[in-house]
């Protein structure tokens, strides 16, 4: 897919199928948010991919807002460096490249949480001084999703031309 087109049809995605995203494009994904710009190249961030069916169901429990990460074949936990005051926009960039580079693939996501997640830390082992921003079920939609059928506002009342409130388009 074209990456407008990526962006244009991307949505949300709660519901998985039962199947394997393929190796190859899980190390895509993952890369995605590495080759993601950060400010003075920091790379506040890390990834922990997983893939346990019990983890996750953990995680899913974790999660009062993601308790479909259970039925994801893997999720991605974010976690960022703490005391890093960009880290949170840095982080958000890389989510956003995974979740457009998963959507190129057919694979859907969608962000689950934000902060609040200190229970995930024990968990997954991740040290003090990394804070868990998100978790990122990702698998195969169960059902067809229309593509770019998106409810948003119309361009002419969020973008301006050289001034607020001049129409850009």
């Amino acid at each position: 897919m074209e990456v407008f087109d990526v962006v244009r049809t991307v949505l949300a995605v709660r519901q998985f199928r039962d199947q394997t995203v393929p190796e190859p494009i899980v190390t895509q994904i993952v890369e995605a948010g590495r080759l993601t710009a950060s400010a003075s190249n920091k790379q506040p961030w890390h990834f922990i991919v997983v893939q346990d069916t019990a983890t996750l169901q953990q995680l899913a429990s974790l999660a009062k807002t993601g308790p479909y990460i259970s039925q994801a074949p893997l999720a991605i936990v974010v976690g960022i460096d703490q005391g890093n005051p960009l880290a949170v926009s840095d982080a958000s960039r890389a989510i956003q490249d995974m979740i457009l580079t998963a959507w190129a693939h057919g694979v859907g996501s969608n962000w689950v949480g934000f902060r609040g997640l200190s229970e995930v830390n024990p968990l997954l082992g991740i040290p003090e001084g990394v804070e868990v921003l998100a978790i990122l079920p990702f698998g195969y939609p169960v059902q067809t999703i229309g593509s770019g059928a998106k409810r948003r506002k119309p361009l002419a009342e969020v973008a301006y031309r050289e001034k607020w409130g001049q129409p850009f388009a």
